[in-house]
C-alpha cells in the first residue's frame, strides 16, 4: 500500500514569527487548500479558488500575504469581504496569525462611525473591508490602494448575489495593475466568470474537496402542521440537541419573534441579522463561540464564511429557497471530521421551496415521524400586543389572551 505524505506547516517555509503565532492558534498542518494555494502566492501567482465553507481559505491567502508584507510601511494588502461579520472574522484571524510579526490588519465596514477608521487606516499594514465603505473612503479620499500588492475577493459569489458587483468595479480602479489577485467562491456565477476573465492574470485555478464530511452529516426532514412548528422545534432544542445549534429563519422579523419566544422557554438563545448594529452582531457570535449561549437564530447572513465551531445541529425553521442555499446553511456543521444533523421542518408553505432542494440530486433527506411533544404558546405580537398570544395546537389554533388577575 502506497502511503501520501501530508505536507507539515515546517514545509511552507513561512518565517519563525509568523509560524509562532501559526503554532500558538493551534495549527498542525494545511488544509488541502492552504496546501495548494499557499506555495503559488508566495511565487507571485494569481489564484481562482473554488472552495466550500469551512475549508481553511482564510489562512490560505492570509499567510502568504503576512510572509510578504512589510510591516509599518503602509497598506499592501485590501481584502474584500461581502458582510461585517465575515471582515471581524478575517480581521481577527490575521491579526492572530501575525500576532509576533507586528502586522496589523483593520476592519472597514458600514454602520459604525467613520472616525476611528480613519485613524485605523493611517497604521494599517491590510485593510479588510466591505464594498460600500470602502467605497466611501475612496470617494472621502481617505484611504489610497495605489501601492497595494494584494488584492482578495473572498465570498465573490455572495459579494455580487449581493449586489456589490459594481462596488468591486470601482474599487479595482483604484489600485495597479502590477498587483495579485487572489478570488475565493464556492461557486462561478455570470459577474464571478467575468471578474475573473477581467482581472486576474493567467490564475491558477484550485478547487477543494469539500470540508464538510458527508459520511458525518445526517440530513432529515419533519412534515408537520404549521401550528406544530414552534412546538417541535422547542422540543428537538431541549430534548435532542446535544451542542450548540443554528436555527435559520427567512426573515429579520421572525428571527426577532422567534428569538424572543425561545427564551420564554428558557432557552439561552441570541438572534442576528441584517438590521441589528455590529456591536449586537458581534455579541451574539461571541456568546455562541463561548458557549454563553446554545442557539442562534439567523437570517442567511450567517450562512456563509463565518468561522462557528462546535455546532452539532442545523435547524431550517424556515426552507431556503435553493439547494446552494441549503447547502450553505448545512456548511456550518459536520465539520473538521465531527458529526453533525441538519433538520428541516416542513410545512405546507415550503413545499415548492424544499422541491428547489430537492431537485439537487446529490442531496439525500430523509422523511422523520414527529415525537410527542408538548404543545407551547408562541406570541406573534409580542411588540405591540404582548398579553396576547397563540396557543399552537390543532384545537386551540387562535388568539388567545390572558385574564387579568
Amino acid at each position: 500500500m502506497i502511503s501520501v505524505r501530508r505536507m507539515k506547516l515546517e514545509d511552507l517555509k513561512l518565517n519563525q514569527n509568523l509560524m509562532k503565532g501559526i503554532k500558538e492558534m493551534g495549527y498542525e498542518e494545511p488544509t488541502e487548500i492552504q496546501e495548494k494555494c499557499i506555495p503559488i502566492i508566495l511565487e507571485g501567482g494569481d489564484i481562482f479558488g473554488q472552495s466550500k465553507t469551512g475549508s481553511g481559505k482564510t489562512a490560505a491567502f492570509g499567510l502568504p500575504i503576512l510572509e510578504k508584507i512589510k510591516p509599518g510601511a503602509g497598506i499592501q494588502a485590501l481584502i474584500l469581504t461581502p458582510t461585517r461579520e465575515l471582515c471581524v472574522q478575517v480581521t481577527q484571524a490575521l491579526n492572530d496569525f501575525g500576532k509576533y510579526a507586528n502586522t496589523k490588519s483593520v476592519s472597514i465596514y458600514g454602520g459604525v462611525g467613520i472616525e476611528p477608521q480613519i485613524r485605523d487606516l493611517k497604521k494599517a499594514d491590510i485593510v479588510v473591508g466591505t464594498p460600500g465603505r470602502i467605497q466611501d473612503h475612496l470617494d472621502r479620499k481617505t484611504v489610497s490602494f495605489q501601492n497595494i500588492k494584494f488584492l482578495v475577493l473572498d465570498e465573490a459569489d455572495r459579494m455580487f448575489d449581493m449586489g456589490f458587483v459594481d462596488a468591486v468595479e470601482r474599487i479595482l480602479t483604484h489600485t495597479q495593475k502590477n498587483k495579485q489577485t487572489l478570488l475565493f467562491s464556492a461557486t462561478i456565477s455570470k459577474n464571478v466568470n467575468h471578474i475573473l476573465k477581467k482581472h486576474l492574470k493567467n490564475p491558477v485555478i484550485i478547487k477543494s474537496s469539500e470540508h464538510v464530511d458527508p459520511t458525518k452529516l445526517k440530513h432529515s426532514y419533519y412534515n408537520i402542521k404549521y401550528y406544530e412548528k414552534f412546538s417541535l422545534l422547542v422540543h428537538l432544542l431541549k430534548k435532542e440537541t446535544s451542542g450548540l445549534a443554528l436555527v435559520f429563519c427567512a426573515t429579520r422579523r421572525e428571527v426577532d419573534l422567534l428569538t424572543r419566544n425561545l427564551r420564554k422557554q428558557w432557552i439561552k438563545v441570541m438572534g442576528i441579522h441584517g438590521g441589528l448594529t455590529q456591536n449586537k452582531r458581534q455579541l451574539a457570535l461571541d456568546q455562541l463561540k463561548s458557549e454563553d449561549i446554545k442557539v442562534l437564530v439567523a437570517t442567511d447572513v450567517a450562512a456563509r464564511g463565518l468561522d462557528i465551531p462546535n455546532i452539532t445541529h442545523v435547524y431550517n425553521y424556515d426552507v431556503p429557497k435553493t439547494s446552494e442555499e441549503y447547502i450553505h446553511r448545512i456548511g456550518r456543521t459536520a465539520r473538521a471530521g465531527e458529526n453533525g444533523e441538519a433538520i428541516t421542518l416542513l410545512i405546507e408553505k415550503d413545499y415548492s421551496n424544499f422541491d428547489n432542494i430537492l431537485s439537487n440530486r446529490k442531496i439525500q433527506i430523509k422523511k422523520v415521524e414527529a415525537p410527542k411533544f408538548e404543545k407551547v404558546y408562541f406570541e406573534r405580537n409580542m411588540e405591540r400586543k404582548p398579553r396576547q398570544q397563540i396557543y399552537e395546537s390543532r384545537r386551540f389554533n387562535q388568539r388567545y389572551t390572558k385574564r387579568k388577575i
